[in-house]
């Protein structure tokens, strides 16, 4: 069980805005978190703002510094969005919601919302350089200051820090009253997938996931993606081979720690023609992590629009408690 952070509780400063710190001394089993992601014991600030009173639940906006400085002043506070269930009896389990690389952030607010509807107390973060995280202008200079972009160290630097950012919202779930500290959870689709199966890997306090759209084999995913032209491109004009960017990216894929799913309650979604996350990569991750229930849609990554609904519906019945039987894995594509 996950060592609760001191929650240091500041007088009232304004109606509906909530400010406080999270003294975080790290359990023992933070040791076993790869030196990458391992946060350091540090007391971080907080403030969580009420937006709205909606049927089952609470809306507040949340703010908490990254436990990573990047030059980018606005980049290192972390947004996000705290879906607390009401009317039921707590301490609730929790999740950390996850957006696709499209920032297509109502889908991740839909989500966080069924799932307060279930009883699931439901954080959605904000990747870095997303939403009011991404400097205005997108930034000086000829590559945009964004997650994913043709300069690939940067795009590495942002999936570490995105990681250590969502390690930081569980540790401050993790100290919240209503939450069971014990019952800590993450979910994503696309990107965010791939970063809460990253998540889910790398810290042992993660009890469950549920992974859409996502897969392991980080180099072949960046180098087949459409969006990914350029990057191809000025990569091969530079002399580096899809051999370098392997080695550049195993220490932010998931399969380099899939050791670390074995054993935890875990659901993946996948299209079976998915064009950015190829089955195969699916395939691999699933397979490294000791083969979890898994459901194959038949789509692709852009037509998997269709399936959403669906797949938030299977991701909302696998992560509400009580817990429900896991749903029987489909065979591969």
């Amino acid at each position: 069980m996950l060592a609760r952070g001191l929650l240091l509780w500041a007088l009232a400063v304004s109606a509906g805005v909530e400010q406080g710190e999270v003294d975080f001394q790290p359990p023992a089993s933070e040791m076993r978190v790869p030196e990458l992601f391992r946060l350091e014991a540090e007391v971080f600030p907080f403030e969580l703002d009420e937006v709205v009173r909606a049927p089952g639940c609470v809306v507040s906006q949340l703010r908490f510094p990254s436990p990573i400085v990047t030059p980018d002043p606005e980049n290192n506070l972390v947004h996000g969005e705290y879906f607390v269930p009401t009317g039921r009896a707590g301490p609730h389990p929790a999740v950390v919601v996850l957006h696709i690389l499209g920032s297509d952030f109502p889908l991740s607010r839909y989500m966080a919302a069924r799932l307060a509807d279930r009883g699931v107390a439901a954080l959605f973060l904000k990747l870095p350089y997303y939403g009011e995280r991404r400097p205005g202008g997108g930034g000086p200079g000829p590559v945009p200051r964004r997650f994913l972009s043709s300069d690939i160290e940067r795009t590495v630097r942002s999936m570490r820090q995105g990681v250590c950012d969502v390690r930081r919202g569980l540790r401050w779930l993790a100290a919240r009253p209503e939450v069971d500290a014990s019952r800590l959870g993450v979910t994503g689709i696309s990107l965010g997938g791939i970063v809460s199966s990253l998540v889910a890997a790398v810290d042992p306090e993660v009890q469950t996931g549920v992974f859409l759209l996502a897969g392991g084999d980080l180099p072949q995913i960046l180098w087949g993606m459409p969006e990914a032209a350029g990057f191809r491109e000025t990569w091969r004009r530079s002399g580096r081979t899809l051999q370098d960017l392997r080695c550049l990216t195993a220490p932010f894929d998931p399969i380099t720690y899939a050791d670390g799913l074995r054993g935890k309650r875990l659901l993946m979604i996948a299209g079976k023609i998915d064009e950015v996350v190829p089955p195969l990569s699916t395939h691999a991750l699933w397979e490294a992590a000791g083969r979890p229930p898994i459901l194959w849609y038949d789509c692709g990554h852009y037509s998997a629009a269709g399936y959403l609904l669906p797949g938030i519906r299977a991701t909302v019945e696998f992560l509400a408690p009580p817990e429900i039987q896991a749903h029987t894995p489909s065979s591969p594509p």
